[in-house]
């Protein structure tokens, strides 16, 4: 019976660390994305006016890294973003050794 109560929790605990390194991974590819996606909303924006969408691309990219500069200079939020990316990853490693514990204390 131990071994299924330990084949139970490691299960229960690569559920946790997949999930765990799911969130990080959305969380990270959200700040490359946001901005990708910004610029496809500024070409779209600026084929309904009339400008072909590469063209719109191309004015769309300056539009983009002036405002990603913006968010570069606020003194304190690019930090803050990543210190949260990286407290992510530090509970998710917490939450799974945790696991060992439980483990260790059926054996």
């Amino acid at each position: 019976m131990k071994k299924v109560n330990i084949a139970l929790v490691r299960l229960i605990q690569f559920v946790v660390f997949v999930v765990f390194t799911f969130v990080v991974i959305v969380y990270f590819a959200a700040i490359i994305f946001i901005p990708l996606d910004a610029l496809v909303m500024i070409s779209k924006l600026l084929s309904v006016v009339g400008i072909n969408t590469f063209v719109g691309a191309l004015i769309g990219l300056p539009i983009v890294g002036y405002l990603g500069k913006i968010i570069y200079e606020t003194p304190g939020l690019v930090g803050m973003v990543m210190e949260t990316g990286i407290d992510l990853v530090k509970m998710g490693k917490a939450k799974v050794d945790a696991f060992n514990k439980i483990a260790e204390s059926i054996n």
